[in-house]
């Protein structure tokens, strides 16, 4: 058994915050070997002419973003893209609930990892009181049915929940309200679901009741330590889905013949300006 298969998991009331970070160096390793495997995997989807959805959920600053931005790293953003939607628009509101999700599930030989998903309504929406009562059970009821159609139209579908402590949560919304860079990360609903953690907690515990199927079961990531979490995510991901990887031909770049062009002088042209 691996050291990261002997880590006790990680609960959403709080355990494993103080595990110690994973070596830089062999983190960076590590993640370029993987990353090299997700560039023939998403070749294999599209060879093979594959749908696959990935839907990463969990808390606020999980580190949700962070997996996803190494995923799509190395890969071709034709191929594997992300779909992080917004409120949704009034008319959005009138509509089946999983139409604007559907609008973008993936064609044949596409990837698309879904930044938060349909499990709005089992979470923030539920809270937070964006749904009715009617609507958060129909939800519950119906969501496995709809991630079965999914599944038997061929997607292949791989949900993943992140679980972070309360105390690593404050740490890094504390580290989001002082960094300039990060600022913009931080929300008035961030604030709302520390003072919720409780109601949160319910929430998920009561959506995995309903939703963690033998058909879409979910994958819960020890997300404490941003590096283990990502290098876990990554090699799991890999795992689901058999791949070979793509014999290319040589390629020879052919010599540029520069016969009968004559370049305009550069004085005609406007170039940024050279600061560095």
């Amino acid at each position: 058994m691996t050291k990261s298969q002997k880590q006790k998991k990680s609960t959403d009331t709080g355990s494993n915050s103080k595990e110690t970070k994973l070596n830089k160096k062999f983190y960076f390793k590590e993640l370029e070997v993987l990353q090299l495997e997700l560039v023939k995997l998403h070749e294999w989807v599209k060879s093979e002419k594959l749908r696959v959805v990935v839907l990463f959920e969990g808390r606020d600053a999980a580190g949700k973003g962070g997996v996803i931005k190494r995923i799509t790293q190395r890969l071709n953003p034709r191929i594997c893209r992300v779909v992080a939607l917004g409120v949704p628009t009034e008319r959005e509101k009138t509509q089946w609930y999983f139409q604007r999700y559907v609008a973008h599930l993936p064609a044949e030989g596409e990837i698309v990892l879904f930044d938060r998903s349909w499990y709005n309504r089992a979470g923030v929406e539920h809270v937070m009181g964006f749904c009715t009562e009617d609507e958060y059970w129909d939800f519950l009821r119906s969501c496995p049915r709809f991630e079965e159609m999914l599944i038997h139209s061929g997607i292949i579908l791989i949900k993943y929940w992140f679980s972070v402590s309360d105390d690593e949560q404050e740490k890094r919304f504390r580290e989001r309200i002082a960094d300039p860079l990060k600022r913009w990360k931080f929300s008035p609903m961030d604030l709302e679901s520390r003072s919720r953690w409780i109601e949160y907690s319910k929430a998920k515990d009561e959506m995995f009741s309903y939703t963690d199927t033998k058909t879409a079961p979910w994958f819960v990531v020890n997300a404490d330590e941003k590096r283990r979490a990502r290098l876990n995510t990554i090699h799991h991901l890999l795992s689901m889905i058999p791949y070979k990887e793509i014999k290319h031909k040589k390629i020879d770049l052919p010599p540029i013949s520069m016969e009968g062009y004559v370049r305009p002088p550069l004085s005609d042209q406007t170039f940024v300006p050279e600061v560095y």
